[in-house]
């Protein structure tokens, strides 16, 4: 059996922050890159952002960048998500994911988590 599940979800006042966690069980995700989406009700999923394995680079969306962080512990097989200056608008589903493919196409992920719910009070 092969997982993702993510963790640390919540809700947040505006200006807050949280840390999601994505942790990979059944196997080692070893050599993938690791990236973040988020869903809105109503709203198509987005890419939020992503890291590769072991090359350090990392991909952020406009609307995220100098607020997220992306990191990984490649020895805990887990990936994190710190969220700063949280926004009303970042409320979503968030989704953790792994692909062997491009990190911004959703299409060429392999694995997806099921989601942990942020939600950002005004």
């Amino acid at each position: 059996q092969v997982q993702l599940v993510e963790s640390g979800g919540g809700l947040v006042q505006a200006g807050g922050s949280l840390r999601l966690s994505c942790a990979a069980s059944g196997r080692t995700f070893s050599g993938y890159a690791r990236g973040w989406f988020r869903q809105a009700p109503g709203k198509e999923r987005e890419f939020v952002t992503a890291i590769s394995w072991s090359g350090g680079n990392t991909y952020y969306a406009d609307s995220v960048k100098g607020r997220f962080t992306i990191s990984r512990d490649n020895a805990k097989n887990t990936v994190y998500l710190q969220m700063n200056s949280l926004k009303p608008e970042d409320t979503a589903v968030y989704y953790c994911a792994a692909t062997t493919g491009g990190p911004r196409v959703p299409e060429l992920y392999d694995v997806w988590g099921q989601g942990t719910q942020v939600t950002v009070s005004s």
